[in-house]
């Protein structure tokens, strides 16, 4: 059984929002192709042609197309996530790039990822944290703890 065509019917607004998307490159490349998918549909061009030229599965083009029905241009957009969210953020996350860029605890070479959740414990940043998230937070930063440099 075929799925049901979802004819997608741009406003010139709507058009150049998604044409400006494309053109500037800076959005994730999940973005950019629904863009596309949808101004492809708007110029006529048929499903399985979009999913050849974009290297995705006809279907994906229908879902997408299918939800523009519904969400508009909200469906070019990735939907919020579930999941926790982060325990450091804002001035709590400065806080732990100041820790680390501080001289060690006396007899340290170093400050390990360990030491770090046990000071931002101590110094009540935060009631509890486990070494993984201080790491996967301080891999976003570009603090570069190996370098004798601490910027003072």
């Amino acid at each position: 059984m075929r799925s049901p065509e979802y004819v997608v019917r741009l406003k010139p607004k709507q058009q150049s929002s998604l044409d400006r998307i494309v053109r500037q490159g800076k959005h994730p490349a999940r973005v950019i192709n629904r863009a596309r998918i949808l101004l492809m549909c708007h110029q006529g061009i048929r499903r399985n042609q979009i999913a050849a030229a974009l290297a995705l599965s006809a279907v994906a083009v229908s879902n997408i197309c299918r939800r523009f029905q519904t969400e508009g241009l909200a469906v070019v957009h990735d939907k919020p996530r579930p999941g926790r969210p982060p325990k450091i953020f804002g001035k709590v996350e400065a806080k732990l790039v100041a820790i680390a860029c501080s001289t060690p605890p006396e007899g340290k070479v170093r400050w390990t990822m360990r030491m770090l959740a046990d000071e931002m414990v101590a110094l009540e940043l935060v009631d509890s944290i486990t070494h993984k998230a201080v790491w996967e937070r301080l891999k976003k930063t570009t603090l570069s703890r190996g370098s004798r440099n601490r910027g003072v």
